[in-house]
């Protein structure tokens, strides 16, 4: 096991009570997360979030600007640009709807925890400057679910890009989580003229970093990591430039990563089927060591 795999305390407790028959697992939530990515003389950088260490989940992990799909964008009428829905449901295994909803939820969260938004007042174009009180007032009202995001794009003119977008990975939380999500995994470059920030409560920092030294620093222990984001983090590897790696996207293979847990000569292992440096061994009673 890598030093930097984050694990939460709770799951020995929980995947043991799976594999008895005594946890129930709940249904996934649909979510999106994007892997903003930019250029620099060494080669891509990615932008990342570090989640504070009083969060329930994944405290003190890295991360990148993500999280759940309103319903609301599921079938109401979105300000759109790009690859039509039906073309991105057959990308992302679902129906056009939730590939409406999920493409949707991929903007607007870089949005709200990063201050970038994929959009523009064209289909060749995109917003530059979204400093001012005006726009900060849009984006809390969209945190708290106070504004749809098709009612913001329309209110400001604005439509989704969703062509700057490139599918890359999707992975499914355990099954023996409490909250679990159905997360599709996007690649993405920052806009001219856009900057990111730090605009999420769950994080208290933010840093631009480029794969291949993120995932050295997760390897010696110095930064904490889910599998679903040190995995992408080294898929992202090979690639020389940003426009490279958004090129790459059509090739990625979104099959669903699902963890599992089963028991083993007096063991309980859980595994990611393809992903075998994230394998934990367990006892099957007693305390982990």
């Amino acid at each position: 096991m890598s030093q930097g795999q984050s694990y939460p305390p709770e799951w020995p407790d929980r995947i043991r009570a799976l594999a008895a028959g005594e946890l129930t697992a709940v249904a996934p939530r649909r979510a999106a997360t994007v892997m903003l990515l930019r250029d620099t003389a060494a080669g891509p950088a990615v932008h990342m979030l570090r989640r504070r260490a009083s969060m329930a989940f994944a405290g003190g992990a890295y991360a990148y600007p993500g999280g759940g799909v309103d319903p609301r964008d599921d079938d109401r009428p979105v300000g759109w640009a790009g690859p039509p829905r039906d073309v991105w449901a057959a990308r992302l295994g679902v129906d056009a709807a939730s590939a409406q909803a999920i493409v949707c939820a991929a903007v607007r969260e870089t949005y709200e925890e990063a201050g970038v938004l994929l959009a523009g007042e064209t289909a060749s174009t995109v917003v530059g400057d979204l400093s001012g009180d005006d726009w900060e007032a849009d984006r809390a009202a969209l945190v708290d679910r106070e504004l749809s995001f098709a009612d913001f794009l329309d209110r400001r003119g604005l439509v989704l890009r969703s062509d700057l977008l490139g599918a890359w990975a999707r992975w499914i939380t355990p099954e023996f989580e409490p909250k679990r999500y159905d997360t599709w995994f996007f690649a993405a470059a920052l806009p001219a003229g856009q900057r990111t920030r730090n605009a999420s409560t769950e994080a208290d920092r933010t840093v631009w970093v480029r794969p291949e030294e993120a995932a050295a620093a997760y390897d010696k222990g110095e930064l904490l990591m889910m599998p679903p984001t040190i995995s992408t983090l080294r898929s992202l590897q090979p690639y020389a430039t940003v426009a490279d790696t958004l090129a790459g996207a059509a090739a990625q293979d979104l099959t669903p990563v699902l963890a599992r847990a089963r028991l083993e000569a007096g063991e309980l292992v859980l595994s990611w089927p393809g992903h075998d440096e994230f394998t934990r061994r367990l006892p099957a009673t007693g305390t982990p060591e």
